[in-house]
């Protein structure tokens, strides 16, 4: 249980607040993270670590020198905003370019890939390397679909080392690209963990069982079954891991063997005996193996075991000194805390005194569209534990939360445009905007690309919207959710809902439905269809992997949708 916190809404930035205290020689916070203190030496490739909070010492905790020169820092086990990980990058930017480096989970890499781009647009060359370590979660031949778990220590260190040693930003990607390729792990897990303010864990293990192949971002395992003793967890640990990898008698090899949050140093080095006993019984040489905390899971009880298959290049920047808050190991490079304190830039956003002109009816249709929000804002909240709740089942419980940090983001980016006289594009840019950037996670960058484009398409009409004007924006919205979230009809997401809600819309006003009435039609459809989610086993997201589990629960994301389609059908004329 997290028991420590104020209100759990902030526990985030009351944390990175403190950490900030009481590491003010290596850290010093900045938009959307943290960056080193101290300036690097010119023309260094900085490379930049991020997700959600929860995991420490994993994001933050290795900011400093011979490590990462800044880190993303998200809400709990919600991946950061495109804006965060584009103020960090600017931050901790050397003039060498910059890595963006996480997890392989969708929102990070939504987040994370979009502020590359900006950064790259804006004259800093960036680039993004996604780590998918954990065996557990897809097949071999699916590689590309793993989460990234402790794995990520692996090849952030490694290219992290390597732009210290004077590696190009090309160099140090192909390096992480490399260490992630012979980077495996498997992990378990004895009990669930909770969020700040939660009243029960994520999920739970039957008594005297394991859960097999867990996530670390509060995801069950895919598998439970009886706990063994150390040794023979050692054995399954061990052969799992050595089987993926490319290892023959004699190879090096780099071991991480992981606590998650609540499993005991001792225990630790109990099953450490053993899984070293069986590693050299294959023939593998250990080189400066890691037993400890390193990627956590808030309260977690559970380990992880990590294997990297070292080759001259990698145990140079595995075995390379660093100095951070949380991980120190041998000297840190000459010259690496810098000469001198860093000073922080900026890339300048979007002016919000630049207001457009617009139509007095596309003023009114603002006017509703706040409202709308307000309604959203009233109906998420009231469901967010139930939301949290169903995404708990095979995710990582933050739906509720994310949604309501979303909308109430976006209410305030809205009213603002209202207080300015702004037409309902703008509105809705800039709500989408804040949605964005303050909710972060997949749901955060889906839902504020889909109200930007709401806006575009309805875009200002002196002569106001008509009810095929909204099916057109409607369909606009739908379309973007689609192409970047890389979802389809039937995947399991928002977009089951939202499709039949596009085409339930479209037919009622093609019949002749008033718009009022054809949106209250087409939000039945939608509840409808939300709860049809399960029966569907999920093809992406942080439910694949526990596609089994999900069925008999439906989908949290096309569920909060179809509840606020339905909130606001009443404010339409």
């Amino acid at each position: 249980m997290t028991r420590i916190f104020d209100d759990p809404a902030r526990f985030m930035d009351d944390m990175l607040a403190g950490f900030c205290s009481a590491n003010r020689n290596y850290v010093q916070r900045v938009g959307g993270g943290v960056v080193r203190t101290h300036q690097p030496k010119p023309g260094k490739v900085a490379v930049v670590v991020g997700g959600g909070s929860g995991h420490y010492p994993a994001f933050c905790g290795v900011v400093g020198a011979g490590f990462a020169d800044g880190a993303v820092v998200g809400n709990v086990f919600t991946s950061p905003s495109a804006q965060d990980a584009i103020n960090v990058g600017v931050a901790a930017d050397n003039g060498g370019g910059v890595v963006i480096t996480s997890g392989n989970y969708a929102g990070d890499v939504l987040h994370f890939t979009e502020a590359a781009k900006v950064l790259s647009e804006n004259g800093i060359p960036a680039r993004t390397v996604f780590v998918t370590d954990d065996i557990a979660s897809a097949p071999r031949g699916e590689e590309s679909k793993r989460r990234g778990i402790a794995g990520d220590f692996v090849v952030f260190k490694a290219m992290s080392a390597a732009a210290e040693a004077g590696y190009s930003l090309d160099e140090v990607v192909a390096l992480g690209e490399k260490a992630n390729q012979l980077t495996r792990t498997l992990g378990v897990a004895f009990a669930g963990c909770t969020l700040p303010g939660g009243d029960g864990p994520l999920f739970s293990v039957p008594e005297g069982k394991m859960g097999v192949g867990l996530g670390i971002h509060g995801e069950p395992g895919v598998s439970e079954e009886p706990i063994p003793t150390a040794r023979e967890l050692a054995r399954r640990l061990v052969d799992e891991t050595v089987g993926e990898l490319p290892l023959q008698e004699g190879r090096k090899v780099g071991v991480i063997l992981n606590g998650l949050g609540a499993t005991k140093y001792e225990e630790l080095f109990v099953l450490w005996a053993s899984v070293e006993e069986f590693l050299v019984e294959k023939g593998l040489l250990i080189v400066d193996p890691e037993v400890g905390e390193i990627v956590t899971s808030l309260d977690m009880a559970g380990l992880s075991l990590t294997l990297v298959a070292l080759d001259d290049e990698l145990e140079t920047f595995w075995k390379a000194g660093a100095d951070t808050p949380a991980y120190r190991k041998g000297n840190a490079p000459v010259g690496a805390s810098g000469e001198g304190l860093r000073e922080i830039k900026k890339i300048a956003g979007a002016d919000r005194n630049i207001v457009k002109v617009a139509s007095a009816a596309s003023r009114r249709h603002a006017k509703t569209a706040v409202a709308m929000l307000e309604k959203m804002e009233a109906v998420l909240a009231d469901a967010e534990v139930e939301l949290g709740r169903i995404d708990a089942v095979a995710g990582d419980g933050d739906h509720g939360r994310g949604m309501v940090k979303g909308v109430r983001a976006a209410l305030v980016g809205a009213r603002l445009a209202v207080d300015k006289n702004a037409g309902v594009q703008q509105t809705l840019e800039w709500a989408g905007d804040d949605w964005a950037s303050q909710a972060g996670g997949t749901s955060g960058a889906l839902w504020g690309a889909a109200l930007r484009q709401v806006g575009a398409s309805l875009s200002d009409r002196p002569e106001g919207i008509s009810a095929q004007v909204v099916v057109v924006a409607m369909g606009d919205g739908l379309e973007t959710v689609m192409t970047l979230g890389k979802a389809q009809l039937g995947d399991k997401t928002m977009v089951d809902a939202l499709s039949p809600f596009v085409d339930a819309l479209a037919a009622a006003v093609a019949n002749g439905d008033s718009l009022r009435n054809a949106w209250a039609q087409a939000a039945e459809c939608a509840e409808v269809a939300a709860t049809e989610t399960a029966s569907l086993v999920p093809k992406i997201g942080r439910a694949r992997p526990l596609a089994e589990r999900s069925v008999g629960s439906p989908d949290a994301g096309a569920i909060s949708l179809a509840m606020v389609l339905s909130a606001v059908a009443p404010l339409f004329d």
